[in-house]
């Protein structure tokens, strides 16, 4: 969710038309740096040990289309390439349009990556109406992306992105056997941040869930800002009215986490803070999310973190109905 992240074949989803993706067996290097990872949380990348880099997905050059919206499609990246459009869209939002700080490495490849790149199913927005250059076929444009974690994925690898700031573990220990996925990574070019192109991102997210029967989502949003105090009314907003219930409560990891009710119930313009709040949040909300006890702030990207909790039973019945039962709204 964060700013708005495979061995053996293609197995295909329960819901009919869509391919659920297991890992596969390549090397990482064209997403990511040819480094190892050590250490827990993210992994830092230090240059060493062939051989040890995370698996590529295995790409379905035949990914279906899940949903279209005019010329607007949203479906599964399809190759190493696409993903890498998809990096060089989230360099251009986070680091060009916002105020996250770029390493050297992301600096000089103009793409924002890191090591879970090749453990995601990387969902795309894509606009055909795109002309032709000069003897050239014309060629969609990648304007809009989500990164999607399976647990077992995770499992099978190096955690989750977000357990470099929030202790999943509790969580996950009071739910083995639950499905989940972590959205991360979202974003979308200006010119197509409307209805249209986000409604059509959470008809394929949508999708993805039925296909891989997935119990429940979770991942870090963001506030723009790193002070806290600043973000006192939005903050508390969502402490006040959007905690996560006990069994699906997580906190920041030991020296991460600041308070997130900054404010007494009386001083929380429920308006303002709604309006304060990203629209990708709001969006949340609406599907019914609540949220972690703990922010936490990235300098790195230049935001405050919250982490996002939505299991599936508990999703707002209006966007079920809205998208169909079967992912059948927007079906392409």
């Amino acid at each position: 969710m964060k700013h708005e992240a495979r061995h053996g074949m293609f197995r295909p989803g329960p819901f009919p038309g869509i391919t659920a993706l297991a890992p596969g067996a390549f090397s990482a290097q064209a997403l990511v740096s040819p480094f190892v990872p050590i250490g827990p949380g993210i992994p830092r990348w230090v240059p060493g040990r062939a051989g040890q880099t995370p698996p590529l997905p295995r790409f379905d050059p035949e990914a279906p289309t899940l949903g279209r919206i005019g010329p607007l499609e949203v479906r599964l990246a399809r190759s190493v390439g696409e993903v890498k459009k998809a990096q060089t869209l989230r360099y251009h939002v986070f680091y060009e349009e916002m105020s996250a700080v770029a390493d050297a490495l992301t600096l000089a490849s103009g793409r924002d990556r890191d090591a879970f790149d090749a453990l995601c199913d990387h969902m795309l927005v894509l606009d055909h109406d795109v002309p032709a250059k000069p003897f050239r076929k014309a060629k969609p444009r990648i304007v809009g992306c989500y990164r999607l974690l399976r647990r077992e994925v995770a499992d099978r690898h190096f955690g989750f992105y977000s357990a470099s700031e929030y202790d999943l573990q509790p969580m996950l220990d009071r739910h083995p056997d639950a499905r989940m996925l972590e959205l991360g990574r979202s974003c979308v070019l200006k010119p197509y941040r409307n209805k249209r192109t986000v409604e059509l991102l959470w008809h394929g997210v949508w999708s993805y869930i039925l296909a891989n029967r997935i119990d429940a989502m979770f991942g870090c949003a963001s506030l723009e800002g790193t002070d806290p105090d600043q973000l006192a009314l939005p903050l508390s907003f969502l402490a006040q009215h959007a905690r996560a219930p006990e069994d699906w409560r997580v906190r920041a990891l030991p020296g991460r986490g600041v308070a997130m009710n900054r404010l007494p119930a009386d001083q929380v313009d429920v308006k303002a803070a709604l309006h304060a709040l990203p629209p990708l949040i709001k969006g949340y909300l609406r599907l019914g999310a609540t949220f972690g006890d703990e922010a936490v702030v990235d300098h790195q990207f230049g935001t405050t973190d919250v982490l996002v909790i939505m299991p599936v039973a508990a999703l707002s019945s209006r966007y079920v109905n809205y998208y169909g039962a079967d992912a059948s709204r927007h079906a392409g």
